[in-house]
């Protein structure tokens, strides 16, 4: 895989399905129904996975794209794959919160080595460059035009005043009783992919996630979060998190900054 080129089109490609989403988010309205498993799908999701799909399909023809929303992809396996949630928080557009993203990743042997979260309707793009680092991108984030980049790092936690963030949409009481293992300085919620960018960047020192997810929910947030220096691990014994598991199912995980002193379960 030519890295460099990876970098180029996941941004691009990233950035033209956030432009297609938002088309859509504010229209006066648009199309929801409820897929098999009782969760939401909207056009956007649709039109976004088309665009996707085409676009690495047209980069990349002799690697596995693995979609959240072409169910027939769930049953194919590779070592090296190509991993997609074209609208990760669709309850979020829904609601018209505005925390939702397009998550596109790369699997190398287990490990999601490259990826982009773009958060169209808050302007906040975090992807990891041709040598893995993690930057966040501000300005007009065009897709041909590479604007100003930071490179983003993980905290330095204090572990008697720690930042968490946890989800929006799926906090629980196993969660803030978990949670609440933690000497906590403050506490914030985001929706989608964004939680892991909070870790990466430095506003949060801990996101545990104990309910279920699917690997192209947390791919391409993990990717980012790797870049910048953090870690995701199993929630039950602690191992790193890896991708290309039956089904794409996760386990139960913590994403953390190094110094968090860990909880057990």
């Amino acid at each position: 895989m030519d890295h460099q080129e990876l970098a180029r089109v996941l941004r691009r490609t990233a950035l033209e399905a956030g432009a297609r989403i938002m088309e859509i988010y504010e229209a006066d309205d648009f199309e929801v129904r409820s897929k098999s498993d009782e969760s939401p799908v909207t056009e956007a999701d649709e039109a976004a996975d088309a665009l996707i799909w085409a676009a690495l399909k047209e980069a990349f023809p002799e690697v596995l794209i693995v979609t959240e929303e072409q169910a027939h992809s769930h049953a194919e396996t590779a070592e090296n794959f190509l991993i997609v949630d074209p609208l990760d928080g669709t309850k979020e557009f829904v609601r018209r919160r505005g925390e939702f993203t397009v998550n596109i990743a790369y699997v190398e042997n287990g490990v999601p080595v490259r990826g982009v979260v773009y958060a169209p309707a808050k302007g906040r793009l975090f992807y990891t460059r041709a040598d893995g680092s993690a930057v966040e991108e501000s300005g007009a984030l065009d897709p041909e035009t590479v604007g100003e980049v930071r490179p983003i790092h993980v905290s330095t936690p204090d572990n008697g005043a720690l930042m968490v963030v946890a989800s929006q949409s799926h906090r629980d009481r196993a969660t803030d009783d978990y949670i609440a293992k933690y000497s906590v300085r403050d506490m914030t919620s985001a929706g989608s992919s964004l939680k892991f960018c909070l870790v990466a960047t430095g506003e949060a020192d801990l996101y545990p996630r104990l309910g279920p997810t699917m690997e192209w929910d947390t791919a391409a947030g993990h990717a980012v979060l790797l870049g910048a220096g953090g870690h995701v691990i199993r929630f039950d014994d602690h191992s790193e998190l890896t991708y290309g598991k039956p089904g794409y199912r996760n386990p139960f995980f913590i994403a953390y900054a190094p110094g968090v002193e860990l909880k057990e379960a």
